[in-house]
């Protein structure tokens, strides 16, 4: 919708606050400089030296052998999963992980694995459901592959996966000598809620993968990280899902800012998160879950206002405002670098003006 610049009648579309997503940021100009100089290569010959750069920054700064760039946190989840497990073999994952939500099923696709779901608490794996789930060897059940993490965790709201509960959850893994497998595409989040370095917790799992293009602001791309070895062969894999690239330093420039220059600002959208999670509490027929706003998610119930999700979205989007539906009550908003303090004002302001208009169709 369309409204009215005040004094002479012309039409524009109002300011606009994206809070759909953190996929939705702009590269910074110094990663658009530093794209346009990027030195590049061949990166399936091995050659190009700046994509070997952001691969060595990432394993070090995660604390593993190496890392393999990819083109988006779904490839570089599938190409590890496809690695760690074969074809027949199960894969323990949270009830409403990522990789079973919202991968259009490229475990079963692509490694030719089953998922076996268990329901977490605020997105962690209870150590005890997971090691009561492990296969023991019998002809009539698949081999336990792999456990897989998420943290942050996304339908959870952002939550942070306790170092405790991931400990413990190495601990089983080892008893039972199953891998973990971390799908970290906000794991810096993580690491800025809970005040310690992502190495903290990437330790506790063999392989991680680590999202750019989120709040860390890169126009594209992930990074896999673990043992050498692994990374070897899970290469082959990308290779296979057609994630050779060739000059792709042009892309990885703006990764290598995102870990060094991008990752303590996400601090800022932990506040704005806290900020509109406090202000949506106050709203009348709202009601959120403040112990769940945990880093740059919020996850609102708009149930006791009695206004459908997709009217309540468009009477938010008609005044700039975008958000996302996360269930038949439920909205989903994310925080990031390009939504200021400013911008969380003017959600709420409109948040607030459309619940009390009431509009339901």
């Amino acid at each position: 919708m369309l409204s009215k610049i005040l004094g002479n009648g012309a039409l524009t579309m109002p300011e606009r606050v994206d809070l759909r997503s953190d996929t939705v940021t702009k590269p910074t100009d110094a990663m658009r400089r530093a794209m346009a100089e990027a030195e590049v290569g061949d990166d399936v010959y091995g050659e190009d030296p700046t994509v070997r750069r952001l691969e060595e920054l990432a394993a070090e700064t995660l604390g593993k052998e190496a890392g393999l760039f990819v083109t988006s946190g779904t490839q570089g989840n599938q190409v590890a999963i496809a690695t760690h497990a074969g074809r027949g073999e199960e894969v323990i994952a949270e009830a409403e992980s990522h990789i079973f939500l919202y991968e259009a099923a490229a475990v079963s696709a692509i490694a030719g694995a089953q998922i076996r779901q268990i329901p977490g608490v605020a997105g962690a794996l209870p150590p005890e459901a997971v090691a009561a789930a492990i296969r023991e060897p019998n002809v009539h059940h698949p081999r336990t592959a792999l456990i897989e993490v998420e943290n942050t965790h996304n339908r959870a709201g952002g939550t942070v996966i306790p170092l405790d509960n991931l400990r413990r959850l190495r601990e089983v893994a080892d008893r039972f000598g199953v891998p973990i497998h971390m799908d970290g595409a906000r794991l810096f989040n993580a690491a800025i809620a809970a005040g310690v370095s992502a190495a903290e917790f990437a330790r506790l799992a063999d392989t991680v993968q680590v999202c750019l293009s989120k709040g860390l602001c890169a126009p594209v791309g992930s990074v896999l990280v673990g043992p050498r070895d692994f990374i070897e062969r899970a290469r082959q894999w990308r290779k296979r899902l057609g994630g050779g690239m060739r000059q792709a330093g042009v892309i990885a420039a703006p990764g290598i800012l995102a870990l060094t220059t991008m990752v303590e600002r996400l601090a800022e959208d932990h506040e704005h998160a806290r900020m509109l999670a406090e202000g949506l509490a106050e709203v009348p027929g709202i009601r959120v879950d403040l112990g769940r706003v945990q880093t740059n998610i919020v996850l609102v119930d708009i149930a006791g206002t009695g206004l459908a999700v997709e009217a309540f979205l468009a009477s938010l989007a008609a005044e700039g405002v975008l958000a996302s539906a996360f269930g038949p009550t439920l909205v989903r908003f994310v925080t990031h670098r390009d939504v200021d303090r400013e911008g969380i004002l003017r959600a709420l302001s409109v948040i607030s003006r459309v619940v009390k208009g009431g509009v339901t169709a």
